[in-house]
């Protein structure tokens, strides 16, 4: 054999060699599909598992059995990119929805690697179904295989829209890819809408699409900034409109109290995307060490398999907010992330728009229905064919029967068959293979019921073909079905400003919706579903309300205290039960609650107990971490408390009905833990149940029996700390004793609260007033057994 050898001009070959290896990485290697949103590695690693029939109910089988499979039969390149993108593909904080369902080591947010593939195990994971149901190559286009010995497909059905819900990232030559994850139930309600106006798909503008699908949605969470710093609110648009932009992304900080006082402590609980754990504790430790931050003296990661968590202590005079400031600034606590659409549109990378990407779903997919219909309506039209020639058969089955007689070879009764009854040679031939148990008369009407469906079959799928309305139509409930089995809640804050020198908690990020506290029969405090009118809850005694935003104090009868962020405090299961962790051991047994929003939001707290003690603190002092805030006398406890500045005016209630009413700014504010001063003379055998303050136009006093009484407060005079006050409300063994007092406003409702969990609403004009000597009218009946004990403001949410 004689070679050809010749010059050819080096910048040529360089040149030639150069595009054909660039082209072979780009198609071959580190681009995703535009349809399938799939590398080439990825799909033939799902591929060969479905073939493997390692489905979500089967069993897991070693990750070297699946890595060898693929390089052996379709992937001819190293191990390690296959095992690599596997452990990518079951990793849930890579992948928004993991197709692959590991079992073993398969790495962490620290950075740790898999486990070698002869540890690990795997299986498809259910929502991998969906990408590979309906694989046939009538459906979707195959190619040989790297030596031509197998058959592979070039693209992936995909019932999901894969390539936007998990992203891609890829570095191929001169060009890169970095499509964001995002929440499937967002973008199957861009492609539903997308769906309803496709004959008019270019008037949809990215804005239009930008009402369903809010942003990424990252596997770790995160709070990402929807604007820039020269148009506030535009940086997602720009990004999904040219298909280019950058976006910033932060980690999700809570502010809690610490050991060093009220805000000592920084809690991380969500990462932006791709940050590794590890190497962000070591940063935060070598800007402290190296004096680049300030105020930090203790950082400890402890997180578990429940979730994140990285204490950041500080200094007892340092400004959190300065702090978190130099850590976004100098830390991968906030990372800018670049958005590349850039996918193969077929075979060729190209740039794409949020909406066409979307479109180019659609299309894919309508592709693939009508190739499923199209060989569902071939093969049932096949069926029906045969199903017509059995049932001429067994209508002409004596005629049928002598005809097989008489024949002396199979080849020869097939084309007298064929002749006598006018039915095809595939028709001929079922008859002949015909099992006897088809005589039977049940048979026969199966074999009619199966025909008729057949039929119904064939109409149904022509019509499917001939309408594309119809068969959009399809495809919606489609993906409305994928959505109703896989879709979760958003992971990912979207906040529409531009990143500012704004620290945001995640109470800053809450909205202003009120939610209703209560307390359980063993004195835990919780948050409480709204209550119907009437209901009666035997587990619950309802407190008050408060915004999701606002934090709350728990006062203790023993005089220990402890502070809650009200969207943190435990929520009532629907059995009534309240879970007993809340946090740092505080799980105090609960006396009352103040509410610290607004204008009560610096007050000081102004305590009350039963032997008519009382004390004034500042909330500054109380952590979450329960602490001791007054120390009562041997048999005393803790009455009421309630928030009252210098110049507001408050009253002590007895059981008996006396009541005194005095400034609270003669209790001056005192340190946490010292003793308490006089407020309130009390007689023997008499103790104080309620304080409030002198607020709206009357005061309401409420017994244990259901008598109600309102005395408008300037009937009231205000005296000195100290006195025995004035009689209120005359109490008798039908009355029962004053359980509550509460300053209201005319028209105002209220709800009063049993020891059985019951209340029952009423509005403050309904309830007479009445002379201070007068013992009020009995507006409620409790029942036998059950005493009123506590009134509620503005109970409804």
């Amino acid at each position: 054999m004689s070679e050809r050898v010749g010059a050819v001009a080096i910048e040529q070959e360089l040149r030639e060699s150069y595009l054909d290896y660039a082209m072979s990485v780009i198609v071959a290697r580190a681009l995703p599909d535009v349809r399938d949103g799939l590398k080439p590695v990825q799909r033939r690693i799902l591929f060969a598992m479905a073939q493997m029939g390692l489905w979500p109910d089967q069993n897991f089988r070693k990750c070297a059995r699946i890595v060898g499979e693929v390089l052996g039969k379709y992937h001819p390149h190293g191990e390690a990119a296959v095992y690599d993108a596997l452990v990518r593909m079951a990793q849930s904080f890579t992948m928004r929805y993991p197709l692959v369902h590991g079992q073993g080591n398969f790495g962490s947010l620290d950075g740790d690697g898999a486990a070698a593939m002869r540890y690990t195990e795997a299986r498809l994971a259910p929502i991998a179904r969906e990408l590979v149901s309906d694989l046939h190559d009538a459906v979707v286009p195959f190619a040989p295989n790297f030596d031509a010995s197998l058959r592979e497909p070039t693209v992936l059905p995909v019932r999901i829209p894969n390539l936007l819900v998990n992203g891609a990232t890829g570095i191929a030559v001169g060009m890169a890819t970095s499509i964001p994850p995002h929440n499937l139930a967002e973008v199957i309600d861009a492609l539903v809408y997308l769906l309803a106006r496709y004959e008019k798909v270019d008037s949809v503008s990215t804005q239009d699409l930008l009402r369903y699908i809010a942003g990424p949605d990252f596997p770790t969470g995160g709070i990402l900034f929807a604007g820039d710093s020269d148009d506030s609110g535009q940086a997602l648009l720009k990004a999904y409109a040219s298909g280019r932009g950058k976006i910033t992304v932060r980690a999700r900080v809570d502010v809690e109290d610490g050991p060093r006082g009220p805000g000592s402590r920084l809690v991380v609980t969500e990462l932006p995307y791709q940050v590794n754990k590890a190497r962000l504790v070591e940063r935060i430790a070598e800007l402290v060490k190296s004096g680049r931050i300030e105020g930090i003296v203790d950082i400890r990661d402890e997180s578990s398999r429940e979730g994140i968590r990285i204490a950041i202590e500080l200094a007892r005079a340092a400004d959190y907010r300065r702090v978190l400031l130099e850590l976004f600034r100098q830390t991968p606590l906030q990372v800018t992330l670049s958005i590349i659409l850039l996918a193969l549109v077929d075979g060729e990378p190209r740039i794409l728009s949020l909406k066409r990407l979307l479109v180019a779903y659609i299309e894919h997919r309508l592709t693939v229905l009508r190739k499923q219909s199209e060989r569902e309506l071939a093969l049932a039209r096949e069926r029906e064919h045969l199903l017509a020639g059995l049932l001429i058969a067994l209508s002409r089955l004596d005629e049928v029967i002598g005809i097989v007689r008489r024949s002396r070879t199979a080849e020869l009764a097939r084309a007298q068959l064929m002749q006598a009854l006018r039915v095809s040679e595939r028709q001929a031939e079922a008859i002949l293979s015909m099992p006897l148990r088809r005589l039977a008369a049940l048979e026969r009407q199966l074999l009619e019921k199966e025909h008729e469906e057949c039929l119904e079959v064939i109409a149904r799928l022509s019509e499917l073909l001939a309408d594309p309305e119809k068969m959009r139509r399809a495809l919606r409930d489609e993906l409305l079905e994928v959505k109703r089995l896989y879709a979760d809640e958003r992971r990912t804050q979207v906040v529409q400003e531009a990143p500012g020198e704004e620290f945001l908690t995640s109470a800053d990020l809450l909205s202003d919706e009120k939610s209703l506290l209560g307390i359980d029969r063993e004195g835990f405090l919780c948050r409480l579903s709204k209550p119907g009118r009437g209901r009666r809850t035997r587990s619950f005694t309802f407190l008050t309300t408060a915004s999701l935003r606002a934090e709350v104090i728990a006062w203790a009868a023993d005089g220990v205290a402890a502070r809650f962020q009200v969207h943190l405090l435990p929520e009532a299961g629907a059995s009534g039960k309240v879970p007993r962790a809340q946090g740092d051991g505080a799980t105090i047994r609960v006396r009352a609650v103040s509410v610290l929003e607004g204008e009560d939001k610096e007050a000081p707290a102004l305590l009350a107990t039963a032997a008519g003690a009382v004390k004034r603190v500042s909330p500054a002092g109380i952590s979450r971490r329960p602490v001791l805030v007054l120390r009562l006398a041997e048999g005393d406890v803790l009455a009421g408390a309630v928030l009252a500045a210098d110049d507001d005016f408050v009253l002590l209630a007895t059981s008996k009905g006396r009541g005194i009413l005095f400034r609270a700014g003669e209790v001056r504010v005192s340190s946490l833990g010292t003793g308490t001063v006089a407020g309130m003379k009390v007689e023997p055998g008499d103790e104080l149940v309620a304080v409030c303050r002198r607020e709206g136009e009357h005061l309401l006093l409420l017994t244990a029996s259901g008598f109600l009484k309102k005395i408008p407060w300037d009937r009231i005079q205000a005296q000195r700390r100290g006195g025995s006050g004035v009689l209120l409300m005359s109490t008798s063994a039908a009355t029962g004793p004053v359980v509550a007092a509460l300053g209201v406003v005319a028209g105002e409702n209220v709800a009063v609260v049993s020891d059985r969990g019951t209340h029952v609403s009423i509005r403050s004009a309904e309830i007479p007033c009445g002379a201070r000597a007068g013992r009020g009218r009995q507006l409620l009946q409790p029942e036998a057994g059950e005493r009123f004990v506590r009134m509620v403001r503005n109970p409804a949410l």
